[in-house]
């Protein structure tokens, strides 16, 4: 990608697919640094709970300052940069995960390692809403492609963590998470340029970093705030399931199977790597056939993998894990998208309310469910989480919007505005 793609909007004109699309893969390759940078405080858990001798449910709290300390802050900025442009949130935020990295790799203390994962939260919801936005602008028109493939960028980061825990933290010890500092550092620089390219395209088309004009605005509000409730309770199923799996898989496999540490973390890798994966298809698949039928499939259509999961030996185990992984991760992008269609022009807030509610889910949920490892059993907490999916059955209560919307559409007004 070259300055000049990213610093001069009229440079898009000529080869305006492929200027457009290199910025989509910028942006997204910086969301992979951001997540890779962020999964990293999961995968060593593990390590932390040796050197500080944390219980559960300690994990579980820095699991919650991390998680909801993004999800609180992130409706906000996405409100804020619907008011005022402000492209250049996307380096800030980077720079603030970059200190909360360094304060978590020299934390002397639990309530260090608190400050350091906070601040990690704090960069994420600075970095997500106005990322995200960036893609839509860089989208072509194709919402759902360009969701998604920004999202399997923060989900190729995050598969990637545990592997790259394993290989450069784990002989280290804690203090080998400043590595990964050069990451941030990468990400810093990459958006800064992706922050002059958007600055300039908002000024030049306004309207490519909004949803543009509802083809269902006849939508009663009621019928609108239901639907948003649904979406979220769809999101609340996701997330908490995924926190079972994301914080606790390797305690998991390591008290059921009595695996190595190494042999957890590969195994969380394959799991994550199957999540990339699925988010990638959900958005380009909701484009053609409709977001609902996402849903249906990705929420509703893993409960029996999921009820499956807690009697399974150690090789279906797996194999269960990335078919879920891939299942379950295709539904985020199409809720992403089914919501900024329901409140178009507030973009920023949707991402905002949507991303915040995703790390504050998780978070809730890592706590929630690491209390009740210690209460019970970390097996007992697989059982208890196979059956959130069955929350699926929620998506029949959501109006069928996307036919009116390809009827209404005119491709012609979309290319033109591009």
């Amino acid at each position: 990608m070259s300055a000049t793609t990213l610093e001069k909007p009229s440079a898009l004109r000529p080869e305006r697919g492929a200027s457009l699309f290199q910025v989509l893969v910028a942006v997204s390759f910086c969301h992979m640094l951001n997540d890779l940078v962020q999964s990293l405080l999961p995968s060593v858990y593990p390590i932390l709970q040796g050197s500080f001798h944390l219980s559960f449910g300690q994990i579980g709290l820095i699991a919650l300052v991390n998680q909801v300390t993004a999800s609180l802050l992130q409706p906000f900025v996405g409100h804020y940069t619907d008011r005022t442009a402000a492209p250049y949130f996307l380096p800030v935020g980077m720079s603030v995960s970059l200190v909360g990295l360094l304060t978590l790799a020299f934390a002397p203390s639990f309530a260090w390692l608190l400050v350091g994962a906070a601040l990690v939260g704090v960069g994420s919801a600075v970095f997500h809403p106005e990322s995200s936005r960036v893609a839509r602008m860089a989208s072509g028109g194709q919402h759902g492609f360009a969701q998604s493939f920004f999202q399997v960028g923060g989900s190729t980061g995050t598969a990637f963590g545990p592997l790259l825990a394993a290989l450069v933290v784990l002989p280290r010890g804690q203090a080998g998470m400043a590595w990964f500092s050069i990451f941030a550092l990468l990400g810093i620089v990459l958006l800064i340029r992706i922050s002059h390219w958007a600055k300039h395209r908002r000024i030049a088309h306004p309207s490519l970093s909004h949803a543009g004009p509802s083809a269902h605005a006849e939508l009663p509000k009621r019928k609108v705030m239901v639907a948003l409730a649904v979406l979220m309770a769809l999101v609340f199923s996701k997330f908490v399931y995924l926190a079972s799996l994301s914080s606790y898989y390797t305690f998991y496999l390591i008290s059921r199977f009595h695996v190595s540490v190494q042999s957890s973390q590969l195994h969380l890798f394959a799991f994550l790597g199957s999540a990339a994966a699925g988010t990638f298809f959900g958005g380009p698949i909701g484009d053609r056939v409709g977001r609902k039928w996402v849903m249906w499939v990705s929420i509703l259509g893993v409960l029996p993998f999921t009820l499956l999961l807690p009697y399974a030996n150690l090789f279906w185990t797996g194999i269960l894990s990335v078919i879920i992984g891939f299942v379950i991760a295709s539904a985020f992008s199409a809720i992403l998208v089914y919501a900024q269609e329901l409140v178009p022009g507030r973009i920023g807030m949707i991402l905002g309310l949507f991303f915040g509610l995703a790390f504050g889910m998780g978070g809730i949920g890592a706590a929630v469910l690491g209390k009740l490892a210690d209460m019970t059993s970390i097996v007992f907490v697989y059982h208890v989480c196979a059956y959130l999916p069955a929350i699926g059955l929620l998506t029949g209560l959501l109006p069928d919007i996307e036919p009116l919307h390809r009827v209404r559409r005119d491709p012609s007004a979309e290319l033109e505005a591009i």
